[in-house]
C-alpha cells in the first residue's frame, strides 16, 4: 500500500503511527502542502485531486487485492484509514474490547479530529492570514487551548500509562501529533499534566519514534 503524506501534517502523522503500530509495510509518497506554484501546494494539483477531491492528506492507496477485490482503491481521512487498518490488521488493536472504553477512545480521538485540529490546519490559518488579515497564531492560541483543556479533563477519567489505561489506543495516536502542533503555535502546555505524561510514554515507543516528523526524509534531508 501507498501513503500520500506530508511530513508535518498531524493528520498524516496519525496514519504513520498506526501503520508502524500494526507493522504494515508501506510506500510513502510525499505531497508538498506548501509547494510554490499556481495551485498553492501539490495537494491542489489535478493529479492529486483526481484521487482525493478534498485536496488533503493523508490518502491511503490500496493495491489490487488489498481491499478484498481487484481494483486499486483509495481511502481518505485519518479516522477512516485507521479504522480500516484496525479491521484489516487486528493485532495489536487500536480500540479497546470493552464497549464503553472503545467509545471513549473514539471520543478522545474525535475531540482532536473534529474539535481542535480543523481550527489550526493549513487551510484555516491561511484564510485567517490572507483573506481576513488576521493573526493566525493568535487564532490558534485562542481555540487550541480550549480543546486541549477539555481533552485533559476527560482523559483524567481513564488515563493510566496511556489515555485509556495501560495500552496504546486510537486516542494516543491523535494526542501526540496534536501536542506537537500546539507547540508550533506557542500554546502553553504546562497546564496539561495528564496529556504531557502520556505523550512522554508514547515518545519512547518504536512506532511513535519511526512516525515522528523528524524521521521523515524531507526533514532529515
Amino acid at each position: 500500500m501507498k501513503l500520500y503524506d506530508y511530513w508535518r501534517s498531524s493528520s498524516a502523522w496519525r496514519v504513520r503511527i498506526g501503520l508502524h503500530i500494526k507493522g504494515v509495510a508501506y510506500e510513502r509518497h510525499a505531497v508538498n502542502l506548501i509547494a510554490p506554484g499556481p495551485t498553492g501546494g501539490e495537494q491542489h494539483a489535478p493529479a492529486y485531486t483526481s484521487l482525493n477531491p478534498l485536496g488533503q492528506v493523508p490518502l491511503l492507496e490500496l493495491e489490487a487485492g488489498e481491499a478484498g477485490d481487484s481494483p486499486i482503491r483509495h481511502i481518505a481521512q485519518s479516522m477512516a484509514i485507521l479504522e480500516f487498518l484496525d479491521e484489516r490488521f487486528p493485532q495489536p488493536p487500536l480500540l479497546p474490547a470493552d464497549p464503553l472504553l472503545r467509545a471513549r477512545a473514539r471520543q478522545l480521538a474525535e475531540m482532536v479530529n473534529a474539535g481542535i485540529q480543523p481550527l489550526q490546519n493549513l487551510s484555516t490559518t491561511e484564510h485567517v492570514k490572507h483573506e481576513l488579515s488576521g493573526d493566525a497564531g493568535a487564532w490558534c492560541r485562542h481555540f487550541v487551548p480550549r480543546g486541549l483543556a477539555a481533552l485533559e479533563a476527560i482523559s483524567a477519567q481513564t488515563a493510566g500509562a496511556f489515555l485509556i489505561g495501560e495500552t496504546v489506543t486510537l486516542a494516543d495516536v491523535y494526542l501526540v501529533p496534536q501536542l506537537y502542533a500546539a507547540r508550533r503555535f506557542s500554546v502553553d502546555l504546562s497546564v496539561l499534566p495528564t496529556l504531557l505524561r502520556v505523550e512522554a510514554t508514547c515518545a519512547a515507543l518504536p512506532a511513535f519514534i519511526a512516525a515522528h516528523p523528524d524521521q521523515q526524509p524531507e526533514r532529515r534531508g
